[in-house]
């Protein structure tokens, strides 16, 4: 054991898409062997017999060992043949799956697997997995950093739903900033600098934001008489919201007024994606 940390190995992945399956399953592997000197090499969309032939002779002048994750049937029994004949070791990670599962399903995952499904999952994932920091990173105006890499900046006072929107948002793939409204407290210039046509305004009705800032303050065991729910401090927060509106022509306004969250996120999405003319996320 002693000597584990002398000895280098070099591993290669290979996959029709990202390769994240196989890094993920290969690392959990790894973890067994701690103090080996492992090296990973990752070969992406792998899609044709060239590839695996340049792939297997590189491990074979390095004495590496092969892990791959290919949908296609042909090129699996490629990549088993050929490394056969060269002497490389492999390891097919999904094969064996899909053939117990074609077995159990009594059927064929299909006549010509589609290499890269998992990929566009994966994407689809690590986008929402991104788009979801970033939004919590530009929430309630922390950070007007990288404001010109938002799909969607929000802007209205508080308990307008900027938050809980931006949220739900940002579960569909969209990077969502938002930015409070407050009297007398100048807006970010960062705001004026970004491409207009991502910001849309919320607006409410003042009895209903009265009742909802009244429950808040309850709901934290503070007055609920205090100035936060004072029925003379919201209207001048939504007549200062308005006049900004007015002096921002560009912004579309959407109540949210005894509006679902999901019908005032999809109304958003539709607004911002027409804008662009682009489709709107299909999650919707």
């Amino acid at each position: 054991m002693n000597n584990l940390n002398l000895i280098s190995k070099k591993i290669f992945v290979v996959s029709d898409g990202t390769g994240e399956t196989a890094m993920g399953m290969l690392k959990a592997a790894l973890v067994q062997y701690e103090g080996l000197d492992i090296k990973l090499s990752r070969f992406k969309n792998v899609r044709n017999t060239s590839q695996v032939e340049r792939i297997l002779e590189q491990a074979k002048e390095e004495s590496g060992f092969v892990v791959y994750t290919l949908v296609s049937i042909s090129m699996r029994k490629e990549i088993k043949e050929k490394s056969r004949l060269m002497n490389v070791p492999t390891v097919d990670l999904l094969g064996g799956l899909l053939e117990s599962l074609d077995q159990f399903f009594e059927t064929t995952s299909s006549s010509d697997p589609e290499a890269g499904l998992l990929r566009t999952v994966d994407e689809k994932y690590f986008k929402r997995i991104e788009a979801i920091e970033f939004t919590v990173r530009h929430d309630d105006g922390k950070t007007t950093q990288q404001l010109d890499e938002a799909d969607i900046v929000l802007v209205g006072i508080s308990r307008t739903s900027k938050t809980p929107l931006s949220i739900f948002l940002s579960h569909k793939g969209w990077k969502v900033a938002n930015i409070p409204l407050v009297p007398e407290t100048p807006l970010p210039k960062e705001l004026f600098e970004i491409d207009q046509k991502k910001i849309v305004g919320l607006t409410i009705d003042e009895n209903k934001l009265r009742m909802i800032r009244r429950k808040r303050l309850e709901n934290f065991g503070q007055d609920p008489g205090g100035s936060y729910a004072n029925m003379d401090q919201i209207q001048k927060e939504i007549n200062y919201a308005n006049e900004i509106f007015k002096k921002n022509r560009r912004w579309p306004v959407v109540n949210v007024t005894d509006r679902a969250l999901e019908e005032t996120a999809a109304e958003v999405a539709r607004i911002v994606s027409a804008r662009f003319g682009k489709p709107m996320d299909p999650l919707f």
